[in-house]
């Protein structure tokens, strides 16, 4: 198992390669996702003053 881990020599640099794969894997995952939560919150927002400006306009 150790000789596994040890990769002949070249843990170090095929460790880092799946870490940053990892990390790029998980960072397309999750920055569309916040994203997507930021626009709808700000598109609620623009929604709900738009509403509130037509009520107040026809009062």
């Amino acid at each position: 198992m150790s000789e596994f881990f040890h990769m002949g020599g070249y843990a170090f640099y095929v460790w880092t390669s799946y870490g940053l794969a990892l990390l790029v894997l998980l960072a397309n995952f999750l920055i569309p996702l916040n994203y997507e939560r930021t626009l709808l919150r700000t598109l609620a927002r623009k929604l709900r003053r738009k509403q509130r400006d037509n009520f107040e306009s026809k009062a």
